[in-house]
């Protein structure tokens, strides 16, 4: 069971790490901040960490209980969730991980913008659409393979431990930009969006089939 637990925790905060893409939001970090201190972007990415992370928890909490007052189930959210993934994916894979979370003309509005760590760094390019869809079927996923409380709590290690990965990639962005290069990060960007592509596959499948059978 534990080896069980184990890879379940691996196998999701892999999936959500690629999601939340942290190389795309260094970038835009480093874009936006071009001659900021390593203070300044130490501040920056804390502020954009935690901020990410507390909007995880409180989707991982309550996103589902939202969701069912709207009457949207988890099933119908595979499907809109997987889609969104879908073009997040595409765009990836051509190289362009920030132009399905973030418009040309938010990052020109952040450009003016005395603190870029909460919008549009945590929201919405780490926080999103897709990650918000992510959340909530990866835990419905969890609670259903282990117990309701196993599934959260798994669930909150796999938050966590993506939110520190973020926060040591943001923390380090002007060194990662500058070791990749920028040929370096399209390709990472490529590999990511196979990733995503085929977490987006699951969730539409998945969501498909159990519509398909509650007609």
């Amino acid at each position: 069971m534990t080896v069980s637990y184990l890879a379940s925790i691996l196998h999701n905060t892999t999936s959500l790490i690629t999601i939340l893409n942290p190389i795309a939001a260094a970038t835009v970090l480093v874009s936006l901040m071009p001659s900021a201190s390593q203070s300044e972007i130490h501040i920056a990415a804390r502020k954009a960490t935690i901020t990410t992370f507390i909007a995880l928890i409180i989707t991982l909490f309550a996103g589902k209980m939202i969701f069912n007052f709207f009457g949207i189930s988890v099933l119908s959210l595979k499907v809109i969730g997987g889609v969104i993934l879908m073009m997040i994916a595409i765009n990836m894979a051509y190289g362009y991980s920030h132009k399905a979370r973030h418009s040309p003309e938010e990052h020109i509005e952040a450009e003016d913008k005395d603190d870029v760590a909460i919008i549009p760094l945590s929201i919405p390019l780490l926080y999103g659409p897709g990650t918000i869809a992510t959340v909530v079927v990866l835990n419905d996923n969890l609670s259903e393979k282990f117990s309701h409380v196993a599934g959260y709590g798994i669930a909150t290690i796999v938050v966590f431990l993506s939110s520190v990965i973020v926060f040591i990639v943001l923390r380090n962005a002007s060194l990662i930009i500058k070791t990749l290069g920028i040929t370096g990060v399209k390709i990472l960007t490529r590999i990511m969006g196979l990733i995503v592509g085929a977490v987006a596959a699951q969730f539409l499948v998945g969501g498909i089939k159990g519509l398909w059978g509650t007609l």
